[in-house]
């Protein structure tokens, strides 16, 4: 059968595929039966879907997605519109067409805001914006869009496995906004333009602390504020940072750039930074 087939090819985007497999298993087989009226003298509804599943198994998923749109505009009141509008969210993501997959994830939604297979369309909608990530040089509003709707599916579906790679997803997706805040603030921090670089600085210590972008970002506030004479701040920086990162480069930096003034890192419990991160771990 095409759904043993295309279990077999699950080799590669192996959370999609899953989540692609477990809507077919369970749209498919049912006992259901498609609407009597046979439009137009066009083949079964059995027959399109089943030639539909051949595309995908095979690997042609621009041909099945749009075998799976004719199953829907030939017998759209049928329970096999429903099943083909879900396969086609998956050919088109298989096409790298994302924005089409996201487009007919929504229409799912909208048409069928009741289904048990909502989840998974609120799962391919996150993904396929996750997949059109840029590079943080870029500008990052598909990343911000990724980061929402990646939390929608964690919030609205915790439990399920949908939720699991969202969770993993995430990560990546806050690294790369704290990635751009970063590489704005080198820029501003490189001409002298210090409270420009502090103030993108700070965003990643208070959205993003848990990324690999942390340490840098403290590094590069002591440095800010080294060169501004903040000086209270500076030593409440490293402090910080020496204590969470004791063993980084960035703190051996830091502390150099204090010793080269004859200070120390000294925690100072009326900053900002001091307040923020133990708020936030």
């Amino acid at each position: 059968m095409s759904s043993v087939r295309l279990s077999i090819r699950s080799v590669l985007r192996a959370p999609v595929l899953a989540a692609a497999l477990f809507v077919l298993v369970n749209c498919g087989g049912s006992d259901e039966k498609p609407v009597a009226v046979n439009p137009a003298n066009e083949p079964p509804v059995e027959v399109l879907y089943n030639a539909a599943l051949d595309r995908l198994a095979e690997q042609d998923y621009e041909d099945a997605a749009e075998a799976f749109d004719i199953v829907e505009r030939q017998y759209p009141y049928s329970v096999w519109a429903t099943k083909a509008q879900l396969m086609a969210i998956f050919a088109y993501y298989m096409t790298n067409d994302y924005d089409l997959a996201i487009g007919a994830a929504e229409r799912f939604i909208r048409l069928n805001p009741g289904s048990k297979e909502t989840p998974y369309a609120h799962y391919m909608i996150a993904i396929s914006n996750y997949e059109q990530i840029a590079d943080v040089e870029r500008d990052q509003g598909r990343t911000r869009e990724a980061l929402t709707k990646l939390e929608e599916v964690i919030r609205r579906y915790p439990r399920s496995s949908y939720a699991q790679d969202a969770q993993a997803k995430l990560a990546l997706t806050q690294d790369h906004l704290a990635g751009k805040q970063m590489s704005v603030g080198r820029y501003y921090l490189e001409r002298g333009h210090y409270v420009a670089a502090i103030n993108r600085f700070k965003v990643v210590i208070e959205e993003y602390q848990t990324t690999s972008h942390a340490p840098e970002a403290l590094h590069r506030l002591v440095e800010s504020y080294l060169s501004l004479g903040v000086i209270d701040e500076a030593r409440a920086t490293a402090a910080v940072l020496g204590h969470n990162y004791p063993r980084s480069q960035w703190y051996r930096d830091s502390f150099a750039m204090l010793e080269g003034r004859d200070l120390i890192p000294e925690e100072d419990e009326g900053s900002w930074i001091s307040r923020t991160w133990k708020r936030i771990f």
